[in-house]
């Protein structure tokens, strides 16, 4: 190198991955967006799958406890209700009955007249009335599962199921042991059920045991081949049914239950195109629809 020349420097520069340093941030954020994306997935998988009463069940199981289920406030003394509507004195609870009973708003306010003093109640007790109608009917319907299932699930009442009819009907739930041609559930001209009509009797028992409900029982017989009703059909049909109230009482039915045994004779036939079917020979044990029991101070 001559003298007098500047040095000549060589500077290297180490290029870095710009990637390498930018940090983990992004992967939180992804993994929170999976999270929802699989919450959604879920929430909409058991949104379709779910029956409405479950739905319900689920969300009075999130609904806060101690919310109440009026528009009141505070529900004491001086306790007003929301603002609303109604207004800072208004009554929350008169909203939903004027709501049951529109012809009872036709008045001055402040004013109630004896009209709507009258409406209000009958429209509640009406409602009660619906609810505890629908709260039978649903048990009614699961009685007679239990029993469809009982029979499918027992082998020596499997066969035998074809021989149970079970429908409601305006009385109440109506179980029927009906013959079929060949296989009949009482010997004949004979009032004591054979062994297949007392496995059937009990396992009804069972179902009848799971309900409140009086039962009332009554034995049908069917027209002879001839179309003549014999005399004796009317003692036969009621000794029939007397002699399944046994059986069922028996089985663990309690004797204040039974309201009524009768015996029809052939006087209402299950096909009444031919009486003289083998079919109208049977034993009906209905559970009775109860008028629903109020509250005693419901209305006051």
């Amino acid at each position: 190198m001559a003298m007098g020349e500047a040095p000549i420097l060589i500077k290297k520069v180490k290029k870095g991955h710009g990637h390498a340093h930018h940090g983990g941030a992004w992967k939180v954020a992804y993994a929170d967006f999976v999270t929802a994306m699989m919450a959604f997935f879920l929430l909409m998988w058991l949104i379709n799958t779910t029956s409405p009463e479950q739905k319900r069940g689920i969300a009075d199981y999130f609904a806060p406890a101690s919310v109440s289920e009026t528009t009141s406030g505070s529900g004491g003394i001086l306790g007003g209700t929301a603002l609303g509507e109604d207004g800072a004195k208004g009554s929350g609870s008169m909203a939903i009955i004027e709501e049951m009973a529109p012809e009872a708003k036709n008045q001055n306010d402040g004013n109630q007249t004896d009209a709507a003093k009258e409406v209000a109640p009958e429209a509640s007790t009406e409602a009660l009335r619906e609810a505890l109608m629908k709260r039978e009917q649903a048990s009614f319907a699961s009685a007679a599962q239990a029993l469809r299932q009982a029979l499918q699930d027992m082998p020596e009442l499997a066969e035998l199921s074809k021989n149970i009819l079970i429908d409601q009907t305006p009385e109440g739930l109506r179980i029927q042991l009906v013959d079929q041609e060949g296989r009949s559930m009482f010997a004949e001209g004979r009032a004591e059920p054979n062994d297949r009509a007392k496995l059937l009797l009990r396992a009804i028992a069972r179902t009848i045991n799971q309900l409140p409900n009086r039962i009332s029982i009554s034995g049908h017989t069917n027209l002879s081949r001839n179309g003549v009703r014999a005399d004796t059909d009317w003692a036969l049909s009621s000794a029939r049914a007397d002699a399944s109230r046994k059986v069922l009482q028996s089985t663990g039915v309690d004797a204040d239950r039974v309201y009524q045994v009768s015996g029809k004779a052939s006087s209402e036939p299950l096909y009444p195109d031919d009486p003289t079917l083998a079919g109208n020979r049977r034993i009906t044990i209905v559970l009775l629809r109860e008028a629903p029991v109020l509250p005693p101070d419901h209305g006051l």
